[in-house]
């Protein structure tokens, strides 16, 4: 995946020096998005997150990528785990969760995230594992950056369209 066409997310026009910046900026931004929501909690359509669940997702997101990023720079070519999604979210009763404490621990591991990918120089972000997700395919670190940037806008716009 190298472009997403619902959000038109290109993943291209995310340099390695734009990276930290970007996920750094996600903190602020969900605290936004959230405050604005009318109703966090809610669930616009059955099998649809509410803004509050969209808002865990992209915390818990930025955590796993920073343990990948970690396995990836400490073994040559690791397999990532699934994150687990779906099973995550009611194992961890995302929609009952402190919207307070979930966006502090969202700036808090992009911040972390953010760290670690301004140290990493080229022969680093060249670096690969194999990426679950649609199908397993061996990613580099860079695309890894490039995509954790992309959930985070994309949840954006669908904690927007929640409403």
């Amino acid at each position: 995946m190298d472009r997403c066409d619902e959000c038109g997310f290109v993943y291209a026009s995310v340099s390695p020096a734009d990276l930290p910046a970007l996920l750094r900026a996600l903190g602020g931004r969900y605290a936004a998005a959230l405050g604005a929501a009318r109703a966090p909690r809610r669930r616009p359509a059955e099998r649809v997150w509410s803004p509050l669940e969209y808002t865990c997702h992209v915390r818990d997101v930025l955590r796993v990528q920073g343990e990948r990023l970690v396995l990836a720079l400490t073994v040559t070519a690791p397999e990532f785990a699934p994150m687990g999604r779906d099973e995550r979210a009611v194992a961890e009763a995302y929609n009952e969760q402190a919207p307070a404490v979930v966006l502090a621990d969202l700036a808090d591991a992009a911040d972390a995230l953010a760290a670690r990918f301004d140290g990493l120089g080229p022969a680093e972000l060249a670096r690969t594992g194999v990426y679950p997700w649609p199908q397993p395919r061996a990613r580099t670190l860079l695309w890894l950056g490039q995509h954790t940037v992309h959930e985070g806008e994309h949840h954006l716009l669908d904690i927007r369209r929640a409403g």
